[in-house]
């Protein structure tokens, strides 16, 4: 028998790739770059973190070569309450607009004094304003203030205790790990989580 060449009409496949293609770009959503970009050691541990009711203290090296500290809260009603606490404490007045848009922040690491610019700054510009960290010296020791508020906040409104994660790099100096470890023992914390990058094991 002679044998007929066939072809396969690919218009219905083509219709199918690109209108799931289309679903994929209007669903996805964009990653806002890091303030505090850093560098989680390795490890095969796969612990999943909490989606409220947790702090994450940053921890890693600016433009500039110097260590700074960032803070981070998940749970939008914890972090209006804690920053109604920290104006309430330095003396600084934030309006509804300014708790609202914190509500919506990701990590921050200024002093309360400058924290109204970073709210009112969008989140692309935010992730790119020269934020000098948290202090936490003896003297001006803010970070321990966040810790102590946040941690009110979340039984006040949560009745539970809030969780603490450390994010650090991998190259950050022991020294300044521990200063954060000794400010979360001096509040009686001693459990807290570690973010690391996950990595396969070897065999």
């Amino acid at each position: 028998m002679k044998k007929k060449s066939t072809s396969t009409d690919m218009t219905a496949m083509c219709d199918v790739a690109f209108l799931l293609l289309t679903f994929f770009i209007l669903t996805a959503t964009a990653k806002v770059p890091e303030a505090l970009p850093v560098d989680t050691p390795s490890s095969t541990v796969q612990t999943k973190l909490p989606d409220t009711d947790l702090a994450t203290i940053i921890i890693g090296k600016g433009k500039d070569g110097k260590s700074k500290v960032f803070f981070d809260i998940r749970g939008r009603e914890v972090r209006k309450r804690t920053l109604e606490g920290m104006g309430t404490k330095y003396g600084v007045t934030f309006s509804e607009d300014d708790k609202a848009k914190f509500a919506l922040m990701d990590d921050f690491g200024v002093p309360v004094a400058g924290l109204k610019q970073i709210i009112n700054l969008k989140a692309a510009d935010r992730s790119k304003a020269d934020q000098g960290g948290i202090p936490m010296d003896s003297l001006d020791n803010q970070l321990k203030d966040w810790l102590l508020i946040a941690r009110r906040a979340t039984i006040d409104i949560d009745d539970k205790e809030l969780q603490i994660a450390i994010k650090g790099d991998a190259k950050q100096d022991y020294p300044s790990i521990k200063k954060i470890m000794d400010i979360l023992q001096d509040q009686k914390i001693n459990t807290f989580n570690l973010v690391t990058g996950l990595r396969t094991k070897d065999f």
